[in-house]
């Protein structure tokens, strides 16, 4: 007999009952990081599902609060998120339609919620130490959040005259405004933080790092990643910034964030934009908002392979912004007085797979060309910058802050976070590395780690969606009309699905998080959920082989009747619809709901 099946029969698998249960066993664990795609892919662990239903039931709060205790701006990142949950999810896998609009729904939640909603907080006792947190930007909000939740007393040191990082000096309005920004901020930093403004750290301030780790038990760097890289130009161009050259180009991030602060920004009539991620689409539509009469993309690989989302491309294109690819610039071209009058590329053809799940860009030889452009905005990527830390720590070959399985430094007392330590990624992995190099502070200053994450199991009594709703088609995000969008800056593009686009959108989920399952003991192998299964998701096993870790679960599936050792619910083909639980006649079918949840140690 199989593992599952002796759990089974050993009682090891929960039975139907009205208590909740608190579980560690591994198989547990594993079952819902295995059967719930989109909370895996989440870096943050959102409970996506738990928060979907309570938007189909009309909570919006309750699911604005689901969203909080995982990302802690949820209003922000219902907006700007990457979305890796909705790229996982079940309902868009193969001939199960599109997935379901998952980002757009934790959108929703923050703006559905009342008024009047009060964020709820499981506090924690003050504890007498003081963490310095160097950066406000995602990462060092959400550690901020986190660490004055748990009792310490928290300074958080920002060099800009705001809060926000990237969220507030990277992302034009048009796609987070500031005022959302602004409320988000201020309810994660509303525990007693203390927030100094115009405050840099380091080299050449006057609160050197050393002082802050005399002065606080513990300091946690979140700097972010905020250097342009350079373009790797050729011929008399390598080695050579041309932004340092010519008046006419600039590297995107500087360019957004001195806009952002308040400065004049101007583009020529022909802008070229250079990069693949959001920081390349956002120079692009807010150049032309500026008035650019011709905008382009120009990519090295093909559109298909950039790492943004597809809504973001659309709207690009919708702008008038177009998308060029299979070219790498080499050098740029400049009139008699020094300004721009192009740039030169080299064609490109596609080669294998990059580790990430790009292409290979492979250059032609003599396919040089020259694309006429009057403005060039470079926006490649970033990288960390560290010559402002006047104690030695120890770096990688990347010269980003090397960290241990502790998230301390090699300096004691010193943590990093976020992008500081991994490199450019996304607002969704910032908050995430911040949360978790809290815990990890948390832990190292209290001498043991206060809190650990079981399964919570809450039976439930009836199947909670119906088949009819797996034919709901994906609701559309309406948009600001393209004739007004370019007479604002501040404009939101996104205008939100509204009660009933939200309610319908979140009757789609699969809510991955319901386990059904057949009791062996009491099944009188009747067939009757069988054959009303709308999918091959229920079969006849021999056995069912789960690794130790509930990482896999491997069914064995039987051909003839002497071989049948259980009737077993696939969880991979199973859409939760409640159909054999419902045909069932000795109701031997469980369901019960099973998620993440931190308790005390």
């Amino acid at each position: 007999m199989s593992v599952a099946l002796e759990r089974q029969h050993a009682g090891g698998v929960q039975p139907a009952t009205s208590e909740v249960v608190y579980s560690e066993d591994a198989r547990d664990v594993g079952w819902v990081a295995r059967n719930i795609p989109c909370q895996h892919a989440c870096p943050a662990s959102t409970d996506v599902p738990a928060y979907i239903r309570a938007i189909a039931e009309g909570r919006h709060g309750d699911a604005y609060e689901i969203n909080r205790e995982a990302n802690v701006l949820p209003g922000v990142l219902g907006r700007i998120c990457s979305r890796p949950c909705e790229a996982a999810c079940r309902h868009g896998w193969p001939g199960n339609g599109e997935s379901v609009g998952i980002c757009n729904l934790k959108r929703s939640a923050a703006d559905l919620k009342q008024a009047g909603h009060r964020i709820t907080e499981r506090l924690y006792g003050p504890t007498g130490k003081r963490v310095a947190i160097v950066g406000a930007g995602p990462a060092g909000v959400a550690a901020a959040h986190d660490l004055s939740m748990l009792g310490h007393e928290v300074s958080l040191f920002e060099r800009e005259s705001q809060p926000g990082g990237m969220l507030r000096y990277g992302i034009p309005d048009f796609r987070l405004p500031r005022d959302i920004l602004q409320v988000e901020l201020r309810n994660a930093l509303r525990l007693g933080v203390l927030l100094y403004l115009d405050h840099a750290v380091g080299k050449g301030s006057g609160r050197p790092l050393a002082d802050l780790l005399r002065d606080y038990d513990a300091v946690l760097l979140a700097a972010g990643c905020m250097a342009p890289l350079p373009l790797p130009l050729q011929g008399e161009w390598k080695g050579r910034d041309p932004a340092d050259v010519c008046p006419d180009v600039e590297h995107g991030l500087p360019f957004l964030m001195a806009l952002h602060r308040g400065d004049t920004k101007t583009v020529r009539r022909r802008v070229a934009v250079v990069g693949a991620g959001f920081t390349a689409l956002d120079c692009a539509r807010v150049a032309a908002r500026l008035g650019a009469q011709e905008v382009i993309i120009h990519i090295r690989t093909a559109e298909e392979y950039i790492p943004v989302t597809k809504e973001e491309i659309f709207e690009a294109k919708r702008e008038g912004i177009r998308i060029r690819g299979l070219r790498t610039p080499v050098g740029i071209e400049l009139d008699a007085g020094g300004r721009l009058t192009g740039v030169r590329f080299v064609q490109n053809r596609l080669g294998g797979w990059r580790e990430g799940g790009r292409r290979v860009a492979i250059p032609i030889a003599g396919s040089e060309f020259v694309e006429p452009c009057d403005t060039l905005l470079i926006a490649i990527g970033q990288k960390t910058v560290n010559d402002f830390l006047d104690v030695a720590v120890e770096l990688d070959r990347w010269q980003n802050v090397r960290i241990g399985a502790d998230g301390m430094t090699s300096v004691p007392g010193l943590f990093a976070a976020g992008d500081y330590v991994t490199g450019p990624a996304t607002v969704i992995e910032a908050i995430a590395r911040g949360r978790e190099s809290a815990t990890k502070l948390d832990a190292w200053l209290m001498g043991r780690p206060r809190r650990k994450r079981v399964v919570k199991i809450v039976p439930v009594a009836q199947p909670l969606r119906e088949r009819q709703f797996d034919f709901i088609a994906r609701q559309e995000m309406p948009t600001a009309a393209l004739a007004e969008r370019n007479q604002s800056r501040t404009l939101e593009v996104e205008l939100g699905l509204g009660a009933a686009g939200s309610a319908a959108e979140a009757r789609r989920c699969y809510l991955c998080n319901l386990r059904y399952q057949i009791d062996v003991d009491r099944c009188i192998y009747c067939r009757a959920c069988m054959d009303v299964a709308p999918r091959a998701c229920i079969k006849l096993v021999s056995g069912v082989d789960v690794a130790a870790d509930g990482s896999t679960e491997t069914l064995r599936e039987a051909k003839e009747w002497n071989q049948v050792g259980a009737i077993w619910i696939d969880n991979n083909e199973c859409i939760r619809c409640g159909a054999c639980f419902k045909a069932c006649p000795v109701q031997c079918i469980s369901i019960t709901r099973n998620e993440f949840a931190e308790v005390d140690l």
